[in-house]
């Protein structure tokens, strides 16, 4: 599942980044793709703005796709979670396994996405992919004004923090309990299950799985295509 129905969203110029072009194809269209490069990836679902399914499902129309995948566009909610929960909703019976991507994340290989269905398939009720941290943390307090410096109140072992990229990957009922019982908002599905008292595991993420937030990313996502064509030949 990829949710995309931010609010605000709209097709053409001044889109949102998840349909922001890289190469000349939306960043949307690359999640899509490597979401079902995974021969494990049965159904891709998008969640689309409440008012723009018929245009993402133009766009995926208007793109070559695996054809061994389908593919479900669905009107999302007015955040997120909502949206999440209203992909969870339209899925039909018999996939039990489901994976949530942010469409920021266009370029995550395909290894990392049978590592996340692996682990859930072996038992884990949540799954995500994670990086050990390159950065020492700070943990700082609210500065007493604006522009003022910010005071440091901890510095968390670095060892044992890690940086959470996505497909996050879930047992279907596990995911479906999570949205029905916990609320207020989160930073990502998995932490909903860590709410549930569950435990949720991590597998190695990889560097070109980075999301897309900043102009630089943008620099950085092109090089990354370009390399990959080099090296495919195309």
């Amino acid at each position: 599942m990829i949710p995309a129905a931010g609010r605000g969203v709209r097709l053409g110029p001044g889109a949102p980044k998840a349909l922001r072009a890289l190469s000349g194809t939306p960043m949307l269209i690359h999640a899509v793709r490597a979401m079902a490069a995974s021969r494990a990836v049965q159904l891709v679902v998008v969640v689309a703005p409440p008012d723009g399914a018929a245009e993402v499902k133009a766009l995926l129309d208007a793109h070559a796709l695996p054809e061994r995948t389908d593919f479900l566009v669905v009107p999302g909610g007015e955040s997120r979670q909502e949206s999440v929960r209203r992909g969870l909703d339209a899925l039909p019976p018999g996939h039990d396994i489901v994976l949530v991507h942010d469409a920021a994340r266009p370029l995550v290989p395909v290894d990392t996405v049978d590592a996340v269905i692996e682990a859930v398939r072996d038992g884990a009720p949540a799954v995500v992919p994670a990086l050990p941290l390159a950065d020492t943390v700070k943990e700082v307090a609210p500065a007493g004004g604006p522009g003022e410096p910010e005071p440091v109140v901890a510095t968390p072992e670095r060892s044992r923090l890690r940086a959470v990229q996505t497909p996050q990957g879930f047992d279907r009922a596990t995911l479906v309990r999570a949205h029905e019982t916990v609320t207020g908002e989160v930073t990502d599905d998995a932490s909903m299950v860590e709410r549930l008292g569950l435990t949720v595991v991590t597998v190695p993420g990889h560097e070109e799985a980075f999301k897309v937030t900043r102009p630089l990313d943008l620099v950085l996502a092109e090089a990354v295509l370009a390399r990959r064509r080099l090296n495919d030949g195309f």
